[in-house]
């Protein structure tokens, strides 16, 4: 039996002979647990505060699908505040399923990632922006279709522009392109890049 990072690869039965492939039951148990992990992490740094936003991403890369949900955390810290626009930002964690078209031993994955995003915004909150993030991400397994990313640990990171709207700038629509990657701490690092829509909700 062997472990390769979060996958276990293969059991056997009671006569020593190579049984069924039992890795998708064990990696969704552990991204169940590390999303688990994430949420509480996240309620213990934010003590009393609620989730702040909610949000829905779909993305595409050649022959690879992305969607994710996510909630976000606003950071009561402006930085550089001048007298219309500052530096905030806020934590961003998201859950996402890759599918790929292309034929392979392996076309769907779950990522589990958790990002600080620096958004440069207008002091009102209302209006055009333009942000930037680098997190950790977390995948099911280390393989898509033909893409082998060899570590389910990732970097991730994102440019992006978007529009608030609305009386207190409760709509936000976006565009990021984001590249998910291990920076070549193992090889093959095909990476995953793609390009992003994002609608999202803010509550205050």
């Amino acid at each position: 039996m062997r472990v390769p990072g979060v996958r276990l690869a293969t059991q056997f039965d009671r006569g020593g002979r190579r049984g069924r492939p039992i890795g998708l039951a064990i990696t969704r148990k552990t991204v169940r647990s590390a999303c688990f992990a994430a949420v509480l992490a996240m309620s213990v740094v934010q003590s009393s505060h609620a989730v702040d936003g909610l949000a829905f991403e779909s993305g595409q890369e050649h022959r690879t699908d992305m969607w994710r949900v996510g909630a976000q955390w606003q950071w009561s810290q402006r930085w550089l505040q001048g007298g219309q626009w500052h530096l905030g930002g806020y934590w961003d964690l998201g859950l996402a399923q890759w599918e790929q078209s292309a034929p392979g031993t392996r076309n769907r994955l779950l990522e589990l990632g958790l990002t600080p995003v620096f958004r440069l915004q207008a002091n009102d909150l209302r209006g055009v922006y333009l942000e930037a993030g680098v997190g950790i991400h977390l995948l099911e397994t280390t393989s898509l279709g033909n893409k082998r990313f060899s570590t389910a640990f990732q970097f991730g990171d994102h440019l992006g522009f978007g529009y608030r709207f609305g009386r207190r700038g409760e709509f936000d629509v976006g565009y990021r392109y984001q590249h998910l990657s291990n920076a070549d701490i193992k090889l093959p690092n095909s990476g995953l890049d793609s390009n992003q829509i994002r609608l999202q909700y803010w509550f205050r």
